[in-house]
């Protein structure tokens, strides 16, 4: 099976907005990691899109963006998934993240009743990543 991950280190974010209860994290630049079953070798790609919170509640202030995540926590219910994303990610009930903002201290912390990913047109190719000896 063919997995692939947003690798939260090093993606773009181009803004983080919060109206109406939805926290919405736009990447401009998400890192993408391909895996194919089999395989000890993966590819790296880039994305444009969104990681939406619905019914959420903001722990922090908004970061200024752009900007650039330096990793961090995305949870699904019993899930947290640590410096990375899977794709696809949609999921209803208790959903939060905890992301660090590269070059500061500050964090995106919020809670919230959904989490959905959202990717824009097509993944781009950036290199292959071969297995280091």
């Amino acid at each position: 099976m063919d997995s692939s991950t947003i690798e939260l280190p090093g993606s773009d974010i181009e803004s983080v907005s919060f109206e109406n209860n939805k926290l919405t994290v736009r990447f401009s630049r998400a890192i993408i990691i391909k895996t194919m079953s089999g395989s000890e070798e993966k590819t790296r790609w880039w994305q444009a899109g969104a990681l939406v919170f619905d019914g959420a509640e903001i722990e922090s202030d908004l970061p200024a963006s752009p900007c650039v995540c330096d990793g961090g926590d995305v949870g699904e219910n019993i899930y947290t998934y640590r410096d990375m994303i899977p794709i696809p990610l949609e999921s209803q009930g208790r959903a939060h993240c905890d992301l660090k903002i590269k070059g500061s201290e500050q964090r995106l912390q919020a809670w919230a009743e959904g989490v959905k990913l959202i990717m824009d047109d097509r993944p781009h190719y950036i290199e292959h990543l071969r297995k280091s000896e």
